[in-house]
């Protein structure tokens, strides 16, 4: 499957990048801003969050509702989301609708009300999103874990903000929030798909009005091993351990992506053959790597009974020992490997796929690697690379904890791992 793409930078400093696939029907367009609530100073916090849901609230050419009614009377699909370090507006239509998404979305983008109304209104609404998340353990003991091992740093504060903050937020204030972070520089328009011709002429002209400039570039974190806990009345513990790992920049995020899917990235994975279906300890075990722009964690992540959780630990803690002390196998490496680089390939049958990784490569690394670049990254890996990195990132000093439910004190999980 082929790929190519063309990139366009206006004067202002906006980055446009499509990718024509001809051969399908449907266009996904995003409007990606490097900003995210990392950017946020602190009693800014959830205020890129708040920004997403206004914009969907009403234009001067369009109310909320008729925005939903145009979008469902042509089969089309819009959505947005907030992360640490980005906001993307986006959407997914025939080909024969895309200027019509286009325009819709820009108009939310350069002419949203942000009326009091609606301020009040889906103030509300977020709070309820705030409460959801508290209401779902394995939110909320991730989202603990950062605010510990980011203590102090904006990294460590929620994308959704917090009661008090968003209390404090109006329309005015979200206005001018968005005027003075949603900057040229910092913009990428990614477009795949069937894309008429006429769409990029629409793009110039919208958007080369936008205030040219850069946002500034928030305070780098240093990681600290924390432990923490929370009470809450639930059937099971949630845990989730962490160490150090890399950001989104480094190139040795192909091999943390090949330890994380051999240490727990499936069923053939060796955190869930052992926890799981040997020992019978947990339903569900996982690893994962988090990479920002300078930091990143990797992960392990699971929920067990208050009975089963010494257990669960020293059985995790093992099979990190196992994965330093003796590395992996030649085949545990190609099945990894084959597991991500299907994952990549597939995604090429997807125009959202396609789209996402558009924006967040050129947001992000300031270019697009291509399918064959990423699988040759991947392919270099040795054994001997997994088992140096596993021995520079699993240190016992570096571990972090986060444990929510029925949990013993902090101090007794310090304890605990330290055996």
């Amino acid at each position: 499957m082929t790929e190519s793409y063309e990139k366009i930078t206006l004067d202002n400093g906006v980055r446009i990048l499509i990718e024509r696939i001809p051969y399908v029907r449907s266009a996904c367009a995003g409007i990606w801003v490097g900003t995210g609530s990392r950017n946020e100073k602190s009693h800014e916090c959830g205020a890129a969050h708040f920004i997403e849901h206004m914009v969907f609230k009403g234009t001067g050419k369009r109310t909320a509702a008729e925005i939903a009614e145009l979008m469902d009377a042509i089969g089309g699909q819009t959505n947005a989301f907030t992360s640490k370090e980005q906001t993307c507006f986006y959407g997914r239509v025939l080909d024969t609708h895309l200027e019509l998404l286009l325009d819709v979305l820009s108009d939310m983008f350069f002419n949203a009300l942000f009326s009091e109304q609606d301020v009040v209104s889906e103030r509300s609404v977020i709070l309820e999103e705030i409460d959801m998340y508290e209401d779902t353990p394995e939110d909320l003991v991730s989202e603990r874990l950062f605010a510990a091992i980011y203590k102090g740093n904006s990294l460590s504060r929620p994308v959704l903000g917090t009661p008090s903050t968003l209390r404090r937020m109006t329309g005015e204030f979200l206005k001018n929030y968005m005027h003075e972070h949603y900057l040229a520089g910092d913009v990428v328009i990614a477009l795949t798909g069937s894309i008429p011709d006429n769409c990029l002429k629409y793009l110039k002209e919208r958007f080369s009005d936008l205030r040219p400039g850069k946002g500034k570039k928030p305070r780098a974190p240093k990681y600290k091993p924390s432990f923490t806990v929370k009470q809450k009345p639930i059937e099971q513990n949630h845990l989730c351990l962490a160490f150090p790992g890399c950001s989104f920049l480094d190139e040795n995020r192909y091999a943390f992506q090949l330890m994380s899917s051999i240490l727990g990235g499936g069923m053939s994975s060796r955190l869930f053959q052992s926890l799981r279906e040997r020992l019978g300890l947990c339903y569900s075990i996982f690893s994962f790597v988090a990479a920002y722009n300078d930091t990143g964690i990797v992960g392990i992540s699971t929920a067990h009974s208050q009975e089963a959780e010494e257990k669960s630990i020293v059985a995790i803690l093992n099979e990190i020992d196992k994965l330093c002390n003796h590395g992996v196998t030649q085949e545990e490496l190609d099945r990894a490997r084959e597991q991500i680089k299907a994952n990549v390939i597939m995604g090429l049958e997807s125009t959202s796929a396609r789209m996402h990784r558009l924006g967040k490569s050129e947001l992000c690394l300031g270019k697009v690697p291509s399918t064959e670049d990423i699988i040759n990254s991947y392919n270099r890996i040795t054994r001997e690379d997994i088992l140096s990195l596993a021995r520079s990132v699993f240190k016992n000093s570096d571990l972090s904890l986060s444990a929510v439910g029925n949990v013993i004190d902090a101090d007794k999980y310090r304890e605990m791992t330290a055996r």
